[in-house]
């Protein structure tokens, strides 16, 4: 994330101004409001259309609508979820169902024949997909009432029923985003409608023997990818799950906490060459136990094994499982299981999230290489390790390797999305940054609704290449997929990215209300707490209780580098050098003792610190690394950063030419705007004119583009 402090907030009155006209604001929303319900409207009823014009044929999906549409995947995934709540792939089947409905009705073709009219390959899965739709099976519909609409299907498990579903109709004015919520009550005979959402839980080890663990933690990851291959069904992620390991808390505090209708547990174990694996499916509202199995399968048997659970779980939710995606499930990572039986191993010890669980974890990998040499997903794990190991370090020491098992991981799945984030970060690796972006944006093409990819982009166009525009944009495609299918980490950094990217660009008040979004996902979250802090100081000025707040937050976690020098930065604008020296000194000793490649643009404000302490050779010497810093630097900083370093040295001419050089950059953070005039680096040159007047012009020039960037997203209908 920038942190704010690198170098200001002022009212968004301006931009409410509708308020105070005679106009009523009901007037202006009912107007936006009819207007879009009818461009939405077109947009519809032309994907409808061409979906008919190709309703026979099986193999016309999402891309070849996107493709008719004259859209890309990505924009036509967002815009049908964001006017219909369903995704393309849904919206395509309905269509589908729809005509099949028609023909039931108006001819007398049998159900078979009627399938494979509609483009269902399989006559099962038609049947399947009707049923779930209209709440009947196909035979039936000529008795029923022609007018009859779809109903959305609700989960019940045996017992019958009536469901009591509710539906509030309201009109909600929000400053940003609104957000539909669905309200589950139990019906009076225990039954209750649920989501299809699950949460694997850590899957315990029966036996004795820990070498073994590896083999059940793949069991547990194995069931939830397979999961996550069903469209129809919201599975939270591994790392989310992950702290219920040893949490001690009910099934119902872990699902509310989660937000889940149902619970997976699992324990098992592997004795001599057999595996034994118990699994429990649980409806969690009511902590009910609805299915358990208990399975024996030979270890040779074991992508079966990950498979037939997968299935029995979908079957048990009435998770619809489409060909595509039983093709996907039924793709196995390797031929070879002493291969995999490594990969588990070595997956087993990346999960750690720790430098000596990646070190121990790459050997485990390389091995399942060398018995399967064509293990993409192997290739790209062992990138991605060595990516992390190198990523914070002053001395890259692993680009070959990265490079070397990102290429192999290329080559033998081009479209798995581990295989190009790691050829990604290895030009990120090497600070080659426009070649990493292609990598990403095929990572998006693949996979429209990954959290991660969007995530890793809002960070590039925030760390890497610092752009504002492309930062506010990646940040806040991240909240027009569906939030809901995250898990609660993941959500928790994309309304964080949605929320620094707004406030960079001048929406305070959204900002605020993002990043208090982020924190109701991950209260421990400390990015989002620090960045609040300085939303807070964006919209009252008080650097004092800034402070507070920062300390705050680093009193959560004292091993902090990143709050640790935000804190000294706002006593260093507090000019209470001393306390400033005491952040940066604990700050440098971590970073020179671990030889971190971290914040190399603050070695000027603790320049300052230590020269006015008294401390001028070391002071000398920052300086000197941060001008070097400087005239290496690529980014949009470059000549901000020159003219810090000689209005300090006393340069006033050549301060001035490089901060008129940065205020020709045709996008400014807010931040510059809001500190550089209490900048202590440009404190020689703050009372000359030209300072003042490019200043002025600066601003200005912000708050044009922030306007500009205003229309920019309604139009593309991101805010």
């Amino acid at each position: 994330m920038q942190h704010p402090g690198k170098w200001t907030c002022r009212s968004l009155v301006h931009n409410h101004s509708c308020l105070r006209k005679k106009t009523s604001i009901f007037d202006l929303i009912f107007k936006a409001m009819t207007e879009s319900t009818a461009r939405h409207s077109d947009f519809l009823s032309k994907a409808t259309e061409i979906i008919e014009e190709n309703i026979s044929n099986a193999q016309f999906g999402v891309s070849e609508l996107a493709e008719e549409m004259g859209m890309s995947r990505s924009n036509l995934l967002r815009k049908i979820k964001k006017i219909t709540g369903v995704s393309v792939s849904q919206f395509i089947r309905q269509i589908r169902l729809k005509k099949a409905m028609d023909m039931l009705r108006q001819t007398s073709l049998n159900v078979s024949e009627i399938s494979f009219n509609v483009g269902f390959s399989s006559v099962s899965y038609f049947i399947r997909c009707f049923r779930d739709y209209y709440g009947f099976p196909p035979g039936e519909a000529g008795q029923k009432d022609a007018r009859e609409e779809p109903v959305r299907p609700t989960v019940r498990h045996k017992k019958k029923g009536k469901a009591v579903v509710y539906y509030v109709a309201a009109i909600v004015i929000l400053v940003s985003v609104g957000v539909w919520m669905v309200f589950l009550k139990p019906s009076s005979s225990g039954s209750i409608d649920l989501e299809k959402s699950i949460a694997v839980l850590p899957f315990k080890n029966n036996s004795s023997d820990s070498t073994n663990i590896h083999i059940i933690n793949g069991l547990m990851e194995s069931t939830l990818n397979n999961l996550q291959k069903m469209e129809d069904l919201r599975v939270i992620s591994r790392t989310s799950v992950e702290k219920y390991r040893t949490a001690g808390k009910t099934i119902p505090e872990i699902a509310g906490e989660l937000n889940v209708s149902y619970l997976l547990e699992g324990s098992g174990q592997k004795i001599g060459d057999q595996i034994l694996l118990h699994i429990q499916l649980i409806e969690a509202p009511l902590d009910k136990h609805i299915w358990s199995e208990r399975y024996r399968r030979k270890a040779t048997d074991i992508f079966d094994l990950q498979q037939e659970v997968a299935k029995n779980i979908a079957e048990q939710i009435q998770v619809i499982i489409t060909p595509e995606e039983e093709e996907r499930i039924a793709k196995i990572p390797t031929n070879d299981l002493v291969a995999y039986d490594y990969f588990l191993k070595g997956m087993d010890l990346f999960y750690k999230g720790t430098r000596e669980g990646l070190e121990e974890a790459i050997p485990y990998l390389q091995k399942a290489v060398e018995h399967d040499n064509e293990f993409a997903r192997a290739y790209a794990v062992i990138a991605i390790s060595y990516y992390y190991l190198d990523v914070l370090q002053a001395e890259k020491k692993y680009s070959a390797l990265i490079n070397n098992y990102a290429d192999k991981a290329l080559l033998y799945d081009s479209k798995l999305p581990q295989s190009l984030i790691a050829k990604a970060l290895f030009y990120m690796n090497n600070r080659e940054y426009d070649l990493a972006v292609p990598h990403l944006e095929k990572a998006l093409e693949y996979n429209p609704n990954s959290a991660l990819v969007i995530n890793i982009l809002s960070d590039f166009y925030v760390n890497h290449v610092p752009n504002i525009e492309k930062y506010l944009e990646y940040a806040l495609k991240g909240i027009t997929l569906d939030i809901a299918s995250h898990d609660s980490s993941a959500a928790s950094f994309i309304y964080l990215h949605v929320s620094n990217a707004l406030v960079q660009t001048g929406f305070v008040d959204e900002a605020e209300e993002y990043v208090n979004k982020s924190l109701s996902y991950d209260p421990q979250n400390l990015f989002s707490e620090y960045l609040k802090a300085f939303i807070q100081l964006a919209k009252h000025r008080d650097l004092g209780r800034t402070k507070e707040l920062l300390i705050e937050a680093l009193q959560k976690d004292t091993t902090r580098l990143d709050i640790m020098q935000e804190v000294a930065k706002v006593c260093y604008y507090l000019q209470d050098y001393r306390a400033s020296y005491e952040y940066y000194r604990r700050f440098m000793e971590v970073k020179e003792a671990q030889n971190l490649d971290i914040y190399r643009g603050e070695d000027a404000k603790i320049a300052v610190v230590l020269a006015e302490l008294g401390l001028a050779n070391r002071s000398d010497s920052l300086f000197q690394r941060f001008k070097e810093y400087a005239d290496n630097d690529q980014s949009v900083y470059k000549h901000l950063s020159l003219a810090a370093y000689y209005s300090y040295k006393g340069d006033p001419k050549r301060s001035l030419e490089h901060l008129r050089l940065y205020s020709r950059e045709d996008h400014h953070n807010f931040w510059i705007v809001l500190f550089l005039e209490i900048e202590p680096l440009f404190f020689n040159i703050k009372d000359l004119p030209e300072f003042r007047s490019i200043l002025n012009e600066m601003e200005v020039k912000f708050w044009n583009y922030h306007n500009e960037l205003k229309v920019l997203f309604e139009r593309k209908e991101l805010i």
